[in-house]
């Protein structure tokens, strides 16, 4: 599956997890969780927590980062849960891609009143 198609999987998923607990109120980890499971329902390969290592200069730091989903090896999902999504949100992402070498990312809010609206896709060097 390609990355944009698997995008598709993954915020149908959503929205199938916002359908089932209802709209905005429950902590990131929640959704986050939830997320998972319904990817794993669909048979999806997921990982939470994915820890990162950060090279710089070419050297491997001590500390790591964590995303919040890899999704298939392929996509990264940063999962909020708050009033409105910021541009400081998608250059977050932005940054994880770059870190990773991934292609895409997406940015689910499930702190608003639909999946739809807190939905954005972020690119890295396509």
């Amino acid at each position: 599956m390609t990355e944009n198609e698997l995008s598709h999987v993954i915020i149908g998923a959503a929205i199938e997890v916002h359908r089932e607990l209802g709209g905005p109120g429950l902590l990131e980890g929640v959704y986050e969780e939830a997320l998972c499971a319904e990817l794993d329902l669909r048979r999806i390969p997921v990982r939470r927590q994915v820890e990162v290592p950060v090279i710089y200069k070419g050297r491997r730091l001590e500390r790591t980062y964590r995303l919040d989903v890899l999704v298939a090896e392929l996509v990264i999902v940063e999962v909020k849960a708050v009033e409105s999504i910021h541009s400081i949100h998608q250059a977050q992402l932005l940054t994880e891609l770059r870190i990773t070498n991934k292609k895409l990312g997406l940015l689910i809010n499930f702190g608003q009143q639909t999946v739809k609206e807190g939905v954005k896709r972020v690119i890295n060097g396509l």
